[in-house]
């Protein structure tokens, strides 16, 4: 596939010294729904900005739609739909007041089919019940909704959000889900940047991940998750007994979670087999026992050496 994204040495040095992004080598595939993943204060954001025109590199490059960015901002960004940190929307306008001033500043749209695309807008974003409510009004999740809206009033051939689940309750978020799979099978590349694990792993095709401002992996999902060791989970009422003797059996990482006992794997000298028959001639009452597959968290803790955080 060809790169609607790609980078190259991209590097943003603010002033004292911070660097922020460090040479940043990216592609996110024609078609793909990319996950870009990373702790607070891995560079994501400013990325995202690089992007979009928004600031400038210190060094390196990067194309969007096969085209130089920031210089060639006037030709691309009108191709693509953005939702970063949450829209700017006019609190004393209804929803569909505001879509119509988003839509207005839009040079390429035609004013004549404007009532139309809004609707539509509304419609595929579950909006359209509160179109005629003010802004100012609006939850969190519905206001991410909007900006959502805003972002489709076009057809696009690449869709940056960040954060668009923000806010949503869990079937909010399992609507967002379907329509972003959508907008994919429609054509279109979506550049999602989420701290939601989970929902990347539900819904992208590829993903990134980035640490202390550089990129320490990328490619399709389902080869970084394979890439990370699943966790050996017992389910038992003994857990008490059974964490004991895997500590002893030498395992690591064991925790207790309700009547679930979970380390990490054996090592590749240990069959897991004798650890089930120690557990159960340890008088545990073995209820299931195996090796879980990991997932993009796992291998997320296992490149970064740390937790995942919200964003920044």
């Amino acid at each position: 596939m060809t790169a609607v994204i790609e980078t190259r040495g991209l590097t943003k040095r603010y002033r004292g010294g911070q660097l922020a992004v460090d040479g940043l080598d990216l592609t996110v595939p024609d078609g793909s729904v990319f996950g870009f993943l990373g702790p607070n204060g891995s560079g994501k954001t400013t990325t995202i900005r690089m992007l979009m025109g928004l600031i400038e590199p210190t060094s390196g490059s990067a194309t969007v739609l096969g085209e130089p960015m920031p210089r060639a901002a006037r030709t691309v960004l009108p191709r693509v739909g953005t939702l970063i940190e949450g829209p700017a929307l006019y609190g004393f306008l209804s929803g569909r007041d505001n879509l119509a001033r988003y839509d207005s500043a839009d040079p390429t749209a035609d004013p004549r089919t404007r009532g139309r695309r809004i609707g539509t807008a509304l419609d595929r974003v579950g909006l359209a019940s509160a179109a005629g409510k003010k802004a100012k009004a609006y939850s969190l999740g519905m206001k991410q909704r909007l900006g959502l809206a805003a972002a489709l009033l076009q057809p696009r051939r690449l869709l940056v959000l960040d954060e668009p689940t923000n806010g949503l309750d869990p079937q909010g978020m399992r609507e967002i889900r379907s329509l972003i799979r959508e907008l994919a099978a429609d054509g279109t590349t979506v550049f999602l940047s989420s701290h939601l694990l989970d929902e990347i792993e539900q819904v992208c095709t590829h993903a990134a991940v980035m640490a202390q401002g550089r990129l320490i992996t990328q490619g399709p999902v389902a080869e970084l998750a394979a890439g990370a060791r699943g966790r050996l989970s017992v389910l038992t009422p003994d857990t008490g007994d059974a964490a004991r003797l895997l500590k002893e059996l030498g395992l690591t990482g064991v925790e207790i979670a309700d009547d679930r006992v979970t380390a990490d794997p054996p090592g590749e000298g240990t069959d897991p087999a004798d650890l089930n028959a120690a557990l159960v001639g340890g008088g545990v009452r073995v209820r299931a026992f195996g090796i879980e597959r990991a997932s993009l968290e796992d291998a997320f803790v296992a490149l970064t050496g740390e937790g995942f955080d919200v964003a920044g």
